[in-house]
């Protein structure tokens, strides 16, 4: 039998664990239900799928999150193209009541559309990751579920998209994935689909949450919050690598999106390094 979910443990430990997780299903793969054993937050790097759960179908695309709580059963299928990769974040009971206080609890509503400031703390858990930043990966983590329960899950008008829509909205978001460096106007991606302006303007936005704008600046400020992460890359050419043309448009929308100027940001998960040492260390896996 072909393994089609591969999981690389990052971080293991009694109340947080990190997964690096590839998928390899494509269309062919029936849905298959699973069952959440933990608090899950499950970043999408690249690849999309559907994820269905008890109540309601959602679409994911690069930048988007998948949620879950133990016990809810979801299933996930790949429509619209093979495989997906995600960071995924397994939270404890434990360590979630440690951050009750916060004031929303999100986890059953699924998924989450493309957000630019979630997106950012992800893209430094990667880097983490990676070993490109001296922040470390369970203080990227702590502070990406942070944000999360401090800001809630938006709510979405629940709509069931034909297939020939949903393909379309993946589509052009995965283009702008791999071109958002470079201008993207909403006719081009509308005749990209075969549709008017407005039409492709609503069908996007209904299908991912996000309009094709705050699509392209959540995935530019990703790509940021990577580069970022190396002390040595001055701001400057981060901004112009990205795709913006002016330094100070990306600072002010840098700032709008993540509470913080580019430079602050690198150092952004020191604030929570108290709350970290105050609990047992969790191991990395070898």
């Amino acid at each position: 039998m072909t393994i089609r979910l591969q999981a690389r443990s990052l971080l293991a430990g009694d109340d947080l664990a990190i997964h690096d997780v590839h998928c390899t299903a494509g269309p062919e793969d029936r849905a298959t239900p699973e069952v959440h054993r933990s608090f899950v937050l499950a970043f999408v790097r690249s690849g999309s799928f559907s994820v269905r759960t008890e109540t309601r179908a959602h679409q994911l695309v690069p930048g988007g999150f998948m949620l879950g709580a133990p016990g809810d059963v979801y299933a996930c299928t790949h429509e619209h193209g093979r495989g997906d990769r995600c960071l995924s974040f397994h939270l404890s009971p434990a360590l979630v009541d440690e951050l009750r206080s916060l004031r929303s609890q999100p986890w059953r509503t699924g998924a989450l559309p493309p957000d630019a400031e979630l997106g950012m703390l992800a893209a430094l858990g990667q880097a983490a990751a990676e070993g490109r930043t001296d922040v470390s990966l369970e203080e990227a983590a702590v502070l990406l579920v942070q944000r999360l329960l401090c800001r809630g899950a938006p709510e979405r008008q629940a709509w069931a998209p034909r297939p020939v829509d949903r393909r379309r909205a993946v589509e052009a978001a995965l283009w702008m994935e791999a071109h958002a460096e470079e201008a993207v106007p909403l006719a081009s991606l509308a005749r990209r689909a075969g549709l008017s302006p407005f039409h492709f303007l609503r069908l996007f936005t209904r299908v991912l949450g996000v309009t094709p704008h705050q699509y392209l600046v959540t995935a530019r400020l990703r790509r940021a919050a990577t580069l970022l992460a190396e002390p040595a890359r001055p701001v400057t050419d981060v901004a112009f690598e990205v795709g913006f043309g002016d330094l100070s448009h990306f600072v002010r929308t840098f700032r709008r999106a993540s509470g913080v100027s580019p430079g602050r940001f690198r150092y952004l998960p020191r604030a929570d390094r108290k709350f970290l040492q105050a609990r047992p260390p969790a191991p990395r896996a070898g």
